[in-house]
């Protein structure tokens, strides 16, 4: 059987009709007591006697005394004779003998010589066959309690059950809103790192969803601030350099005589130049860490797309005469991907660029496609000098060069441009030396299917 799901509402629901269910419940119970006892009706002399009897017969006098005690409880005072004689082991009250002189042998009697108040006489033949009397007296009853006063027992009970209920209930909800209030109040003061937490975010139901909501919300907004400030400081860096130089150029053509600036103001363009590239690629980098909002998504079909690359590239690769080779085993069957196909051919074409830079005159760049557990993956491959070991873990990181910066001109943003595309298409990108040398970066894209958009 499907098991059914109730949302937060449904279950406010359910709590509120099962509280009045309950509610209602032990204020039909407790009425229905008190009712019962107040107006009950005449007990059945003849069902005493017959007990009474019984439990002298089996048990004798202890027995009988144990029977009267228990119906002293309920109000009712009764003797056992056998003729005149009292079976208890306590005197008789005196009117019980003048009761006695007044039944025949084997009748009964019933006697209210004030109101409320009841002597009954019974007679009863025991096991033995002997037969005996009850005489029994119950006294005036207490009064009827009147239907304002149970309607007072109802309200109040209602009130207590809706309110321990209630009280729990309003618990549940107000604690985990307490909590991302908390949560919010601390980010609002400048915390990046409130987060609501357990037990809250892992509630299911709406609350908990929200709470988890709010802590992945706080988590990309932290680590977009902590990106930002970042590239904010790696720009400031390594815009300080060619500003320098720029302002060094300048300072020496306004002391050069004219015929000699222009070789000056020439340096002075190309560093303005490098300036606009750097601020260029720092803002792409800062839209691709934001998620890409606007981004319009649809299938890819990745291999066509890559052989397009490849033959874009193919001029600039030829000058050098660098190989580029698609691995042709993997190419059949290669799923479609989810995404945008100018991002996606952004970070083709700087991996390409990339590895063309780093790769030897005469050398190759092999490229591999392949569907592997619902994801394709493409691997590019140059044969450089690959990145010492020490550098990978930063490869990525913005404006990072290492220790091969001096084999090709760049800023060290391609690399993480790349990164924050496949992240924001919810893939996986892996660099590392390849045997025999060279680096080898793969990136894994999941296909439409694995996605759940087929």
């Amino acid at each position: 059987m499907k098991r059914i799901a109730l949302g937060f509402y449904g279950r406010l629901l359910v709590w509120f009709v099962a509280a009045n269910i309950v509610t209602l419940m032990v204020s039909v119970f407790v009425t229905e007591r008190f009712a019962r006892n107040a107006y009950r009706g005449e007990p059945d002399w003849a069902e005493l006697a017959a007990t009474a009897s019984r439990a002298y017969a089996e048990g004798g006098v202890a027995a009988l005394d144990d029977w009267r005690e228990r119906h002293l409880r309920d109000g009712i005072d009764a003797t056992l004779f056998e003729g005149t004689r009292s079976l208890l082991n306590r005197p008789p009250p005196p009117f019980t003998r003048r009761i006695l002189e007044r039944i025949p042998a084997d009748n009964s009697i019933v006697l209210r010589p004030r109101p409320g108040m009841i002597v009954a006489a019974e007679a009863v033949t025991g096991a033995d066959g002997v037969q005996r009397h009850l005489i029994a007296f119950r006294g005036p009853r207490p009064p009827h309690p009147r239907i304002e006063h149970l309607l007072l027992v109802q309200i109040v009970l209602s009130a207590l059950v809706i309110g321990v209920i209630g009280w729990w209930l309003a618990r549940s909800i107000a604690r985990p809103v307490a909590a991302i209030g908390e949560a919010t109040r601390r980010m609002t003061a400048g915390d990046l790192a409130a987060r609501v937490g357990a037990p809250w975010s892992g509630r299911d139901d709406e609350l908990g969803r929200l709470a988890a909501d709010f802590d992945r919300m706080a988590a990309r907004i932290e680590a977009l601030i902590a990106h930002e400030r970042g590239v904010l400081q790696d720009v400031s860096h390594e815009l300080r350099s060619p500003l320098a130089r720029l302002h060094l150029l300048l300072d020496l053509a306004r002391r050069t005589p004219a015929e000699g600036a222009e070789a000056h103001f020439a340096r002075a363009e190309a560093e303005i130049g490098r300036l606009d590239r750097i601020i260029g690629e720092a803002l792409a980098l800062s839209r691709m860490e934001a998620d890409l909002p606007g981004m319009a998504l649809e299938p890819i079909e990745p291999l066509p797309l890559l052989q397009a690359r490849i033959a874009a590239f193919r001029v600039e690769a030829d000058s050098r005469r660098i190989g580029i080779n698609l691995a042709a085993a993997a190419v059949p069957a290669i799923p479609a991907i989810i995404g945008s196909p100018s991002l996606f051919e952004r970070a083709i074409d700087n991996l390409l660029s990339n590895a063309i830079k780093f790769s030897d005159d005469g050398g190759r760049i092999e490229l591999s496609i392949a569907a592997v557990d619902g994801q394709v993956e493409i691997a590019i491959r140059d044969h450089g000098p690959g990145v010492p070991e020490a550098d990978l873990p930063n490869l990525f990181r913005p404006f990072f060069r290492g220790a091969n910066a001096s084999r090709a001109e760049g800023h060290g943003l391609g690399l993480a441009i790349v990164e924050r595309i496949v992240t924001a298409h919810r893939g996986q990108l892996r660099a590392a030396n390849a045997d025999g040398g060279g680096l080898r970066v793969t990136l894994c894209l999941p296909s439409v299917a694995a996605a759940g958009l087929e």
